[in-house]
């Protein structure tokens, strides 16, 4: 498994299974600060190109100097692949969702 973690200069963590992620590019739009951005890296050029490559997002930056936390990337994502952990080992979990 593949997950992916912000802790750098922030109160929690942002937690992103990309073997599960599907590029669908919810929790992009949804973020209210910009702090996410879906991207795959061409192999000869190494230049960001965004869209999904055979059905994978092979890269979700987050911005830890932008990300508030406020877990609506979360919400945003119908499969379940980002949780956010707090300082005190609280993780933000949405109802429903694994």
């Amino acid at each position: 498994m593949i997950d992916i973690t912000v802790r750098e200069k922030m109160a929690f963590a942002v937690h992103v299974n990309m073997e599960r992620c599907t590029g669908c590019n919810n929790c992009v739009v949804a973020c209210p600060v910009d702090a996410l951005e879906l991207f795959t890296v061409d192999p000869v050029t190494t230049d960001k190109i965004y869209k999904v490559v055979n059905g994978k997002a092979l890269v979700l930056d987050v911005d830890h100097h932008l990300c508030a936390g406020c877990g609506v990337c979360i919400e945003a994502c119908p499969y379940g692949v980002i949780r956010l952990e707090g300082r005190w080992n609280s993780v933000v979990k949405v109802p429903g969702k694994v």
